[in-house]
């Protein structure tokens, strides 16, 4: 399962995705990787939530992410959530091009069995009806 989480900057996206992240980790059913563009949200992530600075791999395009992902979720079965925070800041993402990139990470997700999620700066009115089913909008 894939699911975007849109809003517009500054809206508690990131937010969201850290409370998620470490609420989940509570449960304790699996393991739990929060995303990110940078080290920032370091001390506000349970201890036991691996953060990963994608950019610290070199990931520039979304092809590149694709992969990074992949490897990601078949070095770790255990791996239950995978929280994606700013990946626009690398990668230049638009609108039209959020249903394509729905599918290819859903696929990747449900070869994981892993649910993601995506923040992105747009907001439900600016996406596509198909991307809005999936998405959760945090204002």
């Amino acid at each position: 399962m894939v699911k975007f989480i849109l809003g517009k900057k500054g809206s508690g996206k990131t937010k969201w995705l850290i409370e998620g992240a470490n609420e989940d980790i509570k449960q304790g059913n699996g393991n739990i990787a929060f995303l990110d563009t940078d080290d920032e949200h370091i001390f506000s992530l349970d201890y036991n939530v691996r953060l990963i600075n994608v950019k610290d791999f070199g990931v520039e395009t979304l092809a590149g992410f694709y992969g990074f992902l992949s490897g990601m979720l078949a070095m770790d079965y255990d791996l239950e959530k995978v929280y994606i925070d700013s990946i626009y800041k690398l990668i230049d993402i638009k609108k039209e091009d959020l249903a394509a990139i729905y599918q290819e990470i859903n696929k990747i997700a449900e070869k994981s069995g892993c649910e993601i999620y995506l923040n992105l700066d747009f907001t439900k009115e600016e996406v596509s009806p198909e991307v809005g089913e999936v998405s959760i909008e945090v204002q």
